[in-house]
């Protein structure tokens, strides 16, 4: 007896959903539970080695000499990314390809903490510690972002999870978009983004940390660590829930509303990762070889960039390029940049069609084409 195929479509669609939000929460969790610790923690080893070996005893001197040499860096790898994706290729040699563009990583990497570390050094000096002062400054760069319309270059892991794809490796988009062909302009937007955008999103960063150290439990560094684990990773579970009803609302506004909405929602997720990279951080000062403090900060630079290569994801540990607030069309601009095991589903799936439309392809081509006589 054959059995009746009513409701077979939506079975099979609410399969397919099914397996896609299974997906999207495994690549949170993975996000979230993984990859942000693993990046937390080559930061906090990398800053704190800077902290040992560049001019310890002058912190201002520094943070001059780390930012000096971050904006040299990003500079150089903003102007010339053209350069570098024409001739570091996989087909130029895969072995030749992975390590070059691993060691592009790791220079970039130290650049990027170079800088953070340069700004928050020198925030850290201007400020002295005063509540009020962090919070005007704070306020001022956050407000300059919006109006720039680059607010949700404050993202980072685990609402950020970049995966180690040859495809726009060397990528690193400028706030103005101006083509490397209009040398000077080009130029120009590169040195702007580099400096003013990356700095800009440093100060808002340093101050909500900072901020945070001041406020909660100040004399108490482990309670204020547990107290940031729990908030952040409860605005993490949140901010990741508000997800589909938030890109559904951006998807029916236009202008003004529309980018407001998007840049509250990216704050919100700023705010937990703040907290939670703090969390993390916090932990790792107090009880990760803590009577050991050279070694534990060379074991987490180490350990925990090896990790990253090997997952594939060494990229997260970036802050690079300048991305344009809601402009992505409809709701897409509020759907963070999390799809590690996503992206390694779709890359099987693609995969295994290319030899059955290959076949297809061929069985196609073999039909003979009909005569008049047959047509008739």
């Amino acid at each position: 007896m054959r059995g009746s195929t009513a409701g077979l479509g939506d079975t099979l669609a609410t399969g397919s959903r099914a397996r896609s939000l299974l997906l999207k929460f495994a690549d949170e969790v993975f996000g979230s539970l993984v990859v942000a610790p693993a990046v937390v923690t080559y930061w906090r080893g990398t800053w704190s080695l800077m902290d040992f070996y560049v001019l310890p005893k002058e912190p201002v001197n520094s943070g001059i000499a780390a930012l000096v040499f971050g904006w040299g860096v990003n500079f150089f790898l903003c102007v010339f990314q053209t350069q570098l994706s024409k001739h570091i290729r996989l087909d130029k040699g895969r072995f030749t390809y992975y390590v070059l563009s691993r060691l592009y990583t790791y220079v970039a990497a130290l650049a990027c903490v170079g800088v953070w570390r340069g700004v928050r050094n020198l925030l850290d000096a201007c400020t002295e510690g005063s509540a009020l002062t962090v919070i005007y400054i704070t306020a001022a760069a956050t407000l300059l972002l919006a109006a720039l319309r680059s607010l949700r270059n404050i993202s980072a892991a685990p609402f950020a999870v970049l995966v180690d794809a040859p495809k726009d490796f060397f990528n690193v988009p400028t706030l103005f978009r101006t083509s490397s062909k209009e040398t000077a302009l080009y130029i120009l937007d590169c040195l702007f983004s580099v400096t003013v955008i990356g700095s800009l999103v440093v100060v808002v960063w340093g101050g909500l940390w900072g901020l945070i150290d001041i406020y909660l439990y100040p004399d108490d560094p482990v309670k204020s660590c547990w107290m940031s684990l729990i908030v952040g990773y409860s605005m993490v579970f949140v901010t990741f829930s508000l997800q589909a009803p938030m890109r559904w609302v951006v998807a029916r506004l236009q202008g003004a509303p529309r980018l407001v909405i998007a840049d509250v929602y990216h704050f919100l997720s700023f705010a937990s990762t703040v907290n939670v990279w703090r969390a993390v951080w916090g932990f790792l000062d107090i009880y990760f070889l803590p009577d050991s403090p050279l070694l534990s900060n060379w074991s987490c630079h180490v350990v925990s960039l090896a990790l990253l290569i090997l997952l594939n994801c060494s990229n997260s540990i970036l802050v690079r390029g300048v991305y344009i607030d809601a402009e992505e069309p409809a709701g897409e601009c509020v759907i963070f940049s999390c799809h590690y095991l996503r992206h390694f589903f779709q890359k099987e799936r693609t995969e295994r069609r290319k030899p059955l439309d290959l076949t297809k392809k061929r069985e196609e081509a073999s039909v003979p084409l009909g005569t008049p006589e047959e047509k008739v």
